[in-house]
Order: structure tokens, then sequence, then C-alpha cells
């Protein structure tokens, strides 16, 4: 997907028909065009209240995330520093992944992590792209819906299964020429998310200097 300026997250939340309303004017647009990734953002916003967070974090847990969400790392992304690892290391290949595809870790919204709620948002943000790059998923409607698919399986939250149907309603749309493609990778994505070790809380910036394989092994998705 392409990238966007960096927005500041939202201070409050709006009522629950005004939120419904912002989520189905965000969901119908992403409908027509699946590279929207700020109505991304915005379909995330209305998406989110405690009932939803909490849902998310009892998962999270149930996963065994229960030191992360207390720990609350945070992880920042410097392509600079990535780019001067020895090729085949997994920073190296996250750096390629994110410069090929026209891709700054700026253009994902900086989010607080007051409590756990906050950080559970701002950590999944941020990793966003490094998921990318740890499960193999490209960066086009195929590889985004592919990734999708492994947010739901490891992950107990609304947007997955939003942008998922989202996606469908597109392809059947406008891009049946893609169908099967897509239909795959959300497949793979979904079983992948079952098998792997839950992604939730790694601390990726420790495993910079391993090689791709050696994590992909590691997390259960080689």
């Amino acid at each position: 997907m392409q990238t966007i300026a960096r927005r500041a997250p939202t201070q409050k939340k709006p009522l629950m028909p005004v939120a419904i309303a912002k989520a189905l004017w965000a969901y119908g647009r992403i409908v027509r065009d699946p590279n929207r990734l700020d109505e991304v953002f915005n379909l995330s916003d209305a998406l989110t209240n405690p009932v939803v967070m909490e849902r998310i974090a009892v998962s999270i847990r149930a996963r065994g995330g229960s030191d992360a969400l207390a720990e609350k790392h945070r992880i920042e992304v410097r392509l600079d520093e990535l780019d001067r690892l020895p090729e085949g290391t997994f920073g190296r290949a996250h750096s390629k992944f994110m410069r090929d595809n026209g891709l700054a870790p700026e253009a994902i919204p900086h989010l607080d992590s007051l409590d756990e709620h906050s950080y559970i948002r701002a950590h999944l943000y941020e990793t966003h792209d490094i998921w990318h790059t740890a499960a193999g998923f490209g960066s086009d409607v195929a590889g985004e819906l592919g990734l999708q698919g492994f947010y739901a399986s490891q992950v107990d939250g609304a947007l997955p299964a939003a942008l998922l149907a989202a996606g469908l309603l597109n392809t059947a749309l406008t891009m049946p020429v893609d169908r099967e493609r897509r239909y795959h990778e959300i497949g793979r994505g979904i079983e992948l998310g079952r098998r792997a070790k839950p992604f939730f809380g790694v601390k990726w910036d420790a495993l910079w200097e391993r090689p791709l394989a050696e994590v992909r092994a590691d997390l259960g998705v080689a």
C-alpha cells in the first residue's frame, strides 16, 4: 500500500452513531481502493473502543503476551542503520523490503502507549511493516490481504475481518483477474498465523543482526 504523511492520533472517541458512519465511509473508500492507507487508519479509529480493545488484550494474554503488555517495549526503525547490516540479516531484509516498495517508517502514525489498550494499537501500528518482512508477505493488495489473514489468526480484533471483507468485495467488483492470487494469500496468511508463534510483543529490534532464515524458523514461519 502507498504511504501517507504522519497523522496525529485520535484524542477523543466519537459517539457510537458517528463512529459507525465513519467506519462505513472509510470501508466504502477501501472497497474502491484498497491502497488508501489513510482510510485504513480511519477505519481502525472508528472500530476502536474499550470493549474491542479488551477483547484483543485477552487474546494476547491467552497467547502468552502478558509480559509484553506489562513491559510495553517500543520499536523504532532506522533504515539507514539497517542498510549497513550484512546481506541475509533480518534487518537488512526489512530495509530492502521497505525501500523496494517505497515505504517509510515515519508514514505510520506514532501513537502514545499510556496503558495496555493504547500500547496494543501503538505496537501493532509500528510493527506492521516488520510483520510483512518476518512473515514474507508483499506490499501489494494480495500481500496486504494475506497479512490481514495472519492478523486474524493471531489477534482477536475487528479490523482484520473488516479489511478482509473489503478486499474480497474489491476483488469481486474490480479485480477478478487477481482473485486466485488474493485467495491464495489470504488462505496462506490464516494458516501461517495459526502455526506461527505469537508475533505480538516480539522485540524485533533485538533480531536485526540475526539471519532472516533463523528468525523465521524460530517464529515458525520458515
